[in-house]
């Protein structure tokens, strides 16, 4: 029985979590039976190098969807074997950050407890994005979901996908990919004409400065429709712009919003801000990519621009469960707070 349960390093699933997950998927498969006895906590404890709070933390949570139950003095039992799984999800994501856990925190509240998901990170790194995928192959997913981020590398992406993942197991998230075929599962967003449509619904807040910046790194994972967005806006309403590479070397500007992409760049550059005698809201402003609750409080708000997160999350779920394959532009939104 000890051999059921599975842990995978390298996910970011929680053990516990693991621990549940391969309960389910081997109830769900017929490998257990009503009355068979699971594994002891101690038998778990030593094979996996997990704590002994881990494992009951999992066999308590299955104590409470009344699948198994613990007999004094002899161990833990399957109490019921009627369990069908909806769904057992590879999730790839780009990297771990304040919005991608909404994302995961929706997505997953929203599959329910029948469902299983193993999730990894690859660090925008196109060769360990490959290398997960090739190992997921012999699990048994019904579903891949994943986010396509690279800071280098990725034109045999299309190719590599089709070769590796079943087109009715697939689901792109956030970013579409070129050439991706119509029959394929898509839950995206549109970052050239997004960004352009929320600089547009901020230009009465915009009106008071003369130039926007846009605070886009040389090495990035970002999209270079962004940039296309925000010169298109600059260009089609008269402001002077220019793209910064490297937040550090930047020299603070009077009548300037700055638009940044990345958290480490905004901490840096409200530092500058402030190490100058400009006010933030009046003599320069800032827009923040992406929406998260400190920028509500952070200099009496960030005036935002972002995707819906939570949206994302309940859309790729939905359409996991339902098993559909359409594809759906995630709405964009702007928040205009006291930085502009």
């Amino acid at each position: 029985m000890l051999h059921l349960i599975k842990i995978i390093e390298d996910s970011k699933i929680p053990k516990y979590k693991q621990v549940i997950n391969s309960v389910f998927t081997a109830i769900e498969k017929g490998d257990i039976k009503k009355n068979d006895k699971l594994p002891s906590v101690n038998e778990l404890l030593i094979e996996f190098d997990i704590s002994r709070d881990t494992i009951v933390r999992a066999y308590d949570h299955l104590k409470k969807l009344e699948l198994i139950e613990s007999v004094p003095g002899k161990g833990y039992y399957i109490k019921k074997d009627d369990l069908e799984l909806k769904a057992k999800v590879f999730l790839l994501f780009n990297k771990l950050s304040a919005h991608k856990k909404i994302i995961y925190d929706t997505f997953s509240k929203a599959l329910g407890d029948k469902t299983t998901i193993d999730f990894f990170i690859y660090e925008n790194d196109y060769r360990q994005f490959k290398n997960l995928i090739l190992s997921s192959k012999n699990r048994d997913y019904t579903h891949y979901a994943i986010i396509c981020h690279f800071e280098e590398g990725g034109d045999d992406l299309l190719a590599f996908i089709e070769k590796n993942i079943p087109t009715e197991k697939l689901l792109i998230l956030d970013k579409r990919i070129p050439g991706l075929p119509k029959d394929i599962a898509c839950i995206y967003q549109d970052f050239e004409n997004d960004l352009y449509s929320a600089l547009v619904e901020l230009n009465a807040q915009l009106k008071k400065y003369r130039r926007l910046k846009l605070i886009l790194p040389k090495r990035t994972y970002h999209p270079i429709e962004i940039k296309k967005g925000f010169i298109k806006f600059c260009s089609e309403y008269a402001y002077g712009f220019s793209c910064i590479k490297e937040i550090d070397d930047e020299i603070i500007e009077k009548e300037t919003v700055y638009i940044n992409l990345m958290e480490k760049d905004l901490v840096t550059l409200i530092k500058k801000i402030k190490a100058t005698d400009l006010k933030v809201g009046n003599d320069v402003g800032i827009i923040s990519y992406n929406d998260t609750p400190i920028k509500e409080v952070l200099l009496d708000g960030i005036s935002v621009i972002s995707t819906d997160f939570e949206s994302l999350g309940k859309q790729a779920a939905h359409v996991i469960l339902k098993n559909e394959k359409r594809n759906y532009k995630n709405p964009f939104y702007a928040i205009p707070r006291k930085s502009l």
